[in-house]
């Protein structure tokens, strides 16, 4: 193993480059939803996170550097991901509590195939793929398209799957557009709640380009909005939260919805 990136890959540093990313030049690369996502794991977690759709491990290996109590399982389904994920973990030392699992987390058999429990996981974190195929043109890159393109059922059949995945009283995080969020709220009726959306602004006075979403598996406490987060100021720099965030030096503020 090598800290220089293979023809085809590039070599980045994520999250204040606390973790190193060999990623395709082509397809998905991890961005600012992932260091997002990362960053709303509580700052002490400890236990068994789920890094669902994990591509080339951005978001689990993120926990995995800044929270020394995690043990983090990478969920793929795309055999080049999962292996891409695989030789991460092993660039960046994480693997004694890292792990990459190839499975189509959406089938229970591939799940149970690939060793991974149901109801097993402390915390369960994705960004699942974002477009509907029924309004949004596929990518011609067959690797973008599957990354990005969501599944039949979409936002709720990516949720239940996400839900299946976490113990009860465990949490599951998500990320995604706003236009969205009904689906991943319709899944969580009778089997989550005490969910909490933390909308995502571009800047001050804009509207809402992502939310971040937590719900608990089991609870019944009504849904409620924690306070957003501003991106950029009014020079179009990040604002110091976000820095901070980008940069794996904090956790992200849930308010005290929860």
């Amino acid at each position: 193993m090598t800290d220089e990136a293979a023809p085809g890959e590039t070599l980045d540093g994520f999250f204040g480059r606390r973790v190193l990313l060999r990623q395709f030049r082509r397809g998905h690369r991890a961005g600012l939803d992932a260091a997002l996502l990362a960053a709303a794991a509580p700052a002490a977690f400890s236990g068994l996170a789920l890094d669902v759709g994990a591509g080339s491990g951005a978001v689990g290996l993120a926990l995995a550097a800044t929270r020394p109590g995690a043990r983090v399982g990478l969920i793929e389904c795309d055999p080049a991901s999962a292996a891409l994920a695989r030789e991460n973990i092993a660039l960046n030392g994480l693997g004694a509590r890292v792990q990459a699992h190839e499975a189509d987390a959406l089938a229970p058999r591939a799940r149970r195939a690939a060793g991974l429990k149901d109801e097993a996981a402390d915390l369960v974190l994705s960004n699942p793929p974002f477009l509907d195929p029924a309004r949004a043109r596929a990518s011609p890159d067959a690797d973008r398209r599957r990354a990005h393109m969501a599944p039949d059922g979409g936002a709720a059949r990516w949720t239940v799957a996400c839900l299946a995945l976490a113990r009860p009283g465990g949490d599951v995080m998500l990320i995604d557009r706003p236009e969205r969020l009904g689906g991943f709220l319709a899944a969580l009726e009778g089997r989550a709640g005490a969910a909490v959306l933390k909308p995502v602004y571009p800047r001050a006075g804009a509207a809402a380009i992502r939310v971040l979403l937590r719900a608990r598996k089991g609870a019944r406490t009504p849904l409620a909005i924690a306070p957003g987060l501003v991106l950029h100021d009014d020079e179009g720099g990040f604002t110091r939260e976000a820095q901070a965030l980008l940069a794996g030096e904090d956790a992200l503020a849930w308010g005290d919805a929860r």
